[in-house]
């Protein structure tokens, strides 16, 4: 990987402190991670555990008549077996879906055991406790489910007036719609559509992906001997979430349920979420008053853990003679799956605000959602949630715009760009852009990958009759992200709030605490939150523990996903930091007899201004308040600071991606040859896990762009449920990664940091699937649809052969 530097100095409000903001240190939680000494859920040695399995349903869409566990139970080392109609009365509600986007949306009930309907295959029908996994794995294949079998619905727009309805309570495949137009004096969608020079409607598939954490989900359940008490361990991006939505499942007090998550082995937004599994093993364990632990085998997690993206997205842009942008219509179809998840209906409406992406846009804009049901695995949250759907759809169709108006694509960008002067800006949404600076960004990329060179390079490369096309990719971008402020997210009723708490504290022993809402696997938060205080504080970032990821210890959170870690709990801490800072001054004036307005602060030391022999360090004023021998009148005890912190804005980075790629037109082969990033994520606490944050990102982008896709039959059946069939991309795959740099830092918060976990996601496959229409647009290839494997690649240059062959006949 390589890193280009255009920053020149470091911004003054992330250079305060004793610099340790903006270093590139070295992350705290590796050495246990590279050792073995991390403990991830199946790791945990629970002695007297029983091990579930659960049956699943072979079936797409089938009636259950009867099911026989007599075998299963026969065999020796299995304690019980449950069906679904064993454990339909109990349970207090159905599983939880949190987004109900509108007030007449359809949700089927769901229970973590199909009583007497499936609905998709991998649909929990049964499971068996026994002594071992082994052991329970043997005992399902025993039990005998006999099906009525019915026709699958896996085609979503069919699904909309098809006669096979899989939830009969509903009478209809369809989930909701849920419109966001906008037409104003200033704009007409329909008129600016009537009145353009130029007019292009695209259609495009996003193909369902499969999150293939490095870790399967695992679940241990443990009840306590007595009274009540239950702890679920679970490799979980939400312990906070979890706990509220499984009490309230169960029926279980709130206070009597503790949920860690130990080591999570990645997440990308499938352990976002309450799975039947959780319920299931809570449950179980809580009327047998044994532990009960589960373990998701990899072809099981690509059957049961959520699918990512899944719509189809018809969109049309009109612009002017000279290609500004006059008005947008968008139509998604987006494939809810079985059953709605957690916030299965709402990941789609997280793009309708940035379908506009980094452009001015009149209030001509007409967008609108239907969620459909199949016989597929629900889908759910996947790395960006929305947003990188919008980005590809703008930025492909932009592409497509500057082949129709005849300029070069970076051209019809800049042309379009929402001007740096114009921030904070607010966009035709509503909603306030607060910095941007894209010109910059754009700037940067084009002359790290020498944009003006390979498209003379182009030129001499592709010509009539070469097997080896040259094409460049441009992607630019807006993150909405920070999931926050709580009232907006009222507005679009999203059950959960959007603030994020921290409590610190500086010990007796002058070592500094930090306990976080958030619930990192694998951002680096022990890392950067240890920074962050350090940096308030004066001390080594080695002199800062962090803890985070179990409510008994966290009490408060609403834990990571969404981009939100940094700029919503990042940001709590440091204020939390600055309440504890405001009491030490206290203590510290009354120490030295000194007003408080005359005191300074650095380095971990207290000193009266033109005094230097007046000090007094963090370290005694922390002692100072744990004996609490001689405090100010009033003040409490301890170094201690709480602080629930509720942004005003979400977060807002931006940037831009370019690639090239060259395209064997014989075997449909597509060899990336270079990518540069830009992504403005504001202020840098740790640039060195930024850089990281972005590589993965845009590794997963370039994975949905040319390799993976989760294909069904037409029986319903997954036919990529393994490794051997879903194809992920292997570092041999990914050509080096140039990161160059622009630091916009947001006015939102005093951190002036912004998201980035999704970024590099959120640019990459739109960047790359304009990189391959480049390459071959002059055979006449106008879109590939998702994934660009050499078969699918291959087949698009034949049909346009063909159809120009039938052009000129």
């Amino acid at each position: 990987m390589t890193v280009i530097d255009n920053q020149t100095a470091s911004d003054e409000s992330i250079a305060a402190g004793n610099g340790v903001l903006g270093q590139r240190m070295l992350r705290k939680e590796d050495p246990a991670l590279l050792t073995g000494e991390a403990v991830y859920t199946n790791d945990m040695v629970v002695p007297g555990a029983l091990y579930m399995a659960v049956l699943r349903s072979p079936h797409a869409h089938a009636t259950i008549t009867s099911i026989d566990t007599s075998a299963a139970l026969a065999l020796p080392g299995v304690h019980s077996v449950y069906t679904g109609a064993d454990m339909a009365d109990q349970w207090a509600a159905p599983m939880p879906c949190a987004w109900p986007v509108t007030d007449d949306m359809k949700n089927p009930a769901h229970y973590p055991l199909a009583v007497s309907k499936v609905a998709y295959v991998g649909d929990g029908v049964a499971c068996v406790l026994a002594e071992t996994d082994s052991i329970a794995h043997d005992a399902i294949e025993l039990i005998d489910v006999d099906y009525d079998v019915h026709r699958a619905v896996i085609d979503l727009e069919a699904a909309l007036s098809d006669d096979v309805v899989i939830h009969d309570e509903l009478g209809t495949n369809a989930s909701y719609t849920w419109p966001l137009l906008i037409e104003e004096n200033d704009g007409d969608c329909q008129k600016a559509m009537d009145e353009a020079a130029y007019v292009v409607s695209e259609r495009y598939v996003q193909q369902r992906l499969i999150p293939m954490a490095m870790e399967p989900r695992a679940v241990v359940a443990l009840p306590q001997p007595f009274g009540g008490d239950m702890t679920l361990y679970s490799a979980t991006q939400v312990p906070h979430i979890l706990k509220v939505m499984t009490a309230l499942t169960l029926g279980i007090p709130e206070h009597q349920l503790r949920v860690v998550c130990p080591a999570v082995g990645g997440g990308f937004g499938s352990k976002l979420d309450v799975y039947a599994e959780e319920l299931l093993c809570v449950q179980l364990a809580r009327t047998l008053k044994v532990p009960v632990r589960w373990n998701e085998e990899r072809s099981e997690n690509a059957l049961a853990t959520v699918h990512g993206r899944a719509q189809i997205q018809d969109i049309e842009l009109a612009a002017d003679a000279d290609g500004k942008l006059t008005g947008m219509r968008v139509r998604l179809t987006a494939d809810m799956g079985a059953y709605l998840q957690l916030v299965t209906p709402g990941i789609p409406l997280f793009g309708a605000f940035l379908y506009a992406g980094v452009y001015e846009l009149p209030k001509a804009y007409d967008f609108s959602c239907t969620g459909v049901f199949t016989t597929m695995t629900p889908t759910d949250a996947y790395r960006g949630a929305g947003r990188p759907e919008a980005t590809y759809a703008i930025e492909h169709a932009m592409d497509a715009l500057a082949r129709k108006v005849g300029i070069d694509p970076l051209e019809l960008r800049r042309r379009n760009f929402i001007p740096k002067e114009s921030y904070p800006y607010e966009a035709f949404t509503g909603l306030v852009y607060d910095s941007g600076d894209h010109d910059k960004a754009a700037s940067i990329a084009e002359g790290l990958i020498d944009y003006a060179g390979m498209r003379a390079r182009q030129t001499e490369q592709n010509t009539p009759g070469s097997t080896k096309r040259l094409g460049i990719g441009v992607s630019t971008y807006f993150e909405m992200c920070g999931l926050a402020p709580s009232r907006v997210l009222a507005s679009l009723n999203y059950s959960a709030g959007g603030w994020e708490s921290a409590t610190v504290r500086v010990l007796p022993t002058s070592k500094i605490q930090v306990v976080t809402g958030t619930a990192p696997h694998g951002q680096g938060h022990e890392t950067a939150w240890s920074m962050i205080a350090a940096d308030r504080f004066g001390v080594d970032p080695a002199d800062v523990d962090v803890l985070h990821s179990d409510t008994a210890i966290a009490p408060l959170g609403l834990d990571t996903y969404g981009s939100r870690s940094l700029p919503v709990g990042g940001v709590a801490i440091t204020m939390a930091c600055d309440k504890v800072i405001d009491k030490a001054r206290k203590i510290a004036a009354h120490q030295m007899e000194a007003n408080e307005e005359d005191l300074e602060f650095s380095g971990g030391t207290f000193r009266v201004a033109g005094s230097p022999d007046k000090e007094m360090p963090l370290a005694a004023i922390a002692f100072e308040a744990f004996t609490a021998h001689d405090l100010p009148d009033g003040l409490e005890p301890n170094l201690e600071a709480q602080v629930t912190y509720d942004p005003p804005n979400f977060s807002w980075p931006f940037g831009t991606h370019m690639c090239a790629v060259e395209i064997d037109t014989e075997t449909g082969d597509v060899d990336l040859l270079q990518y540069v990033a830009v992504d403005d994520c504001g202020n840098k606490v740790n640039p060195l896990i930024v850089d990281g944050q972005v590589h993965g990102g845009v590794v997963q982008g370039i994975a949905q762009a040319l390799y993976e896709e989760a294909r069904y039959d037409d029986d319903g059946t997954l036919q990529s449920s393994t490794l051997a069939e879903y194809l992920v991309p292997a570092a041999s795959d990914v050509p080096p990664i140039t990161l160059g740099e622009s630091i916009t830092p947001s006015p939102s918060n005093p951190l002036g940091v912004k998201g980035v976990g999704e970024a590099g996601t959120i640019g990459a496959a739109p960047c790359v699937m304009n990189a391959v229409v480049d390459a071959l647009s002059g055979l006449g290839v106008q879109d590939i649809q998702m994934p660009a494997s050499p078969l699918n690649v291959w087949n698009a240059i034949q049909q346009a052969q063909a159809n120009h062959q039938e052009t000129n006949q």
